[in-house]
């Protein structure tokens, strides 16, 4: 009897908030929706936002590069909106992107030919609110760049590079490493590469600091901008990271990839060939050792 009230509580429970999703979806978003919809039909140029984070920012190209195909596309990047939360030890602590950030950023995204303008946002009309994601009464623990699909329906083959950059002029055939304080895999550690000679970090010197503990041979190279990085990742011998910023570099330049899967937050995946990622020690080992040896 008591299991048949719990059933009955919970499932009670679970159909109020499908009404409730539904009704804020009616209410508010879904003219929002159609809207979008009506300007990609009938516009031909169209006024992007982004407010969110570096890495969010970058998966978004994969839909504004196919629109560009018919479309003149405006990236219009809003600075200094709160996200509510700390993540811990972020660079932009509970900003998503900050004038410092925007400024790393904006010579990555200046050359994106596929960007007709780039710009801070200061009141332009929006066409397509690439942050909505975040507001839609849905659950968005799915692939990243596929979020910008539900918000504009256009469909991409994300087995195809989606950024452009040149190769670095004289750092190559690295293995580019980027692992953050943030989204780790506690399954894992680094320590069977301590011996390696061929791992360049890229990041923050407190998370060099932290991961040459277990990788003594471990150097660490500073880039001027995030376009040197995207240099340093389009000429590495594979790339090496866990889910923040630079990896939606290497996953949007199709370069061989390892990800250091976050099984809390499971929303990155890589797509395309010599793309793979792992929960469990055995199979970053198994993964890393076969592009070392295939590259």
């Amino acid at each position: 009897m008591l299991k048949k009230i719990f059933y009955k509580l919970f499932k009670d429970k679970i159909y109020s908030k499908k009404l409730s999703q539904l009704d804020k979806f009616e209410k508010k978003y879904k003219k929002i929706i159609s809207d979008i919809h009506l300007s990609i039909l009938e516009k031909k140029e169209l006024n992007f936002l982004h407010s969110g984070h570096c890495g969010d920012l970058i998966y978004s190209f994969a839909v504004i590069k196919k629109l560009s195909i018919t479309h003149k596309c405006n990236l219009y990047v809003g600075l200094n909106k709160v996200v509510g939360n700390n993540y811990e030890k972020h660079p932009s602590g509970n900003i998503y992107i900050n004038k410092r950030m925007y400024d790393l950023l904006l010579p990555l995204m200046k050359k994106q030919k596929f960007l007709n303008i780039v710009k801070e946002h200061n009141n332009e009309t929006i066409d397509i609110n690439l942050d909505l994601f975040r507001e839609l009464p849905i659950n968005y623990i799915f692939n990243s760049p596929r979020w910008y699909f539900q918000i504009t329906g256009e469909q991409v083959d994300l087995s195809k590079p989606y950024m452009d950059a040149e190769e670095h002029k004289q750092i190559k055939n690295k293995i580019i490493v980027h692992r953050t304080f943030r989204f780790r895999n506690n399954f894992i550690n680094y320590k069977f590469l301590k011996n390696s000679k061929e791992l360049l970090f890229i990041g923050l010197e407190d998370e060099y600091k932290d991961l040459k503990l277990d990788v003594p041979s471990l150097q660490l190279y500073n880039p001027e901008d995030f376009y040197e990085v995207a240099q340093l990742i389009k000429s590495c011998k594979f790339f090496l990271g866990n889910m923040s910023l630079f990896y939606p570099m290497a996953e949007a330049l199709k370069v061989p990839r390892l990800l250091e899967a976050c099984p809390e937050f499971p929303v990155v995946q890589p797509v395309g060939v010599d793309a793979y990622d792992f929960y469990f020690q055995p199979h970053f080992e198994k993964w890393f050792n076969y592009l070392n040896t295939k590259f």
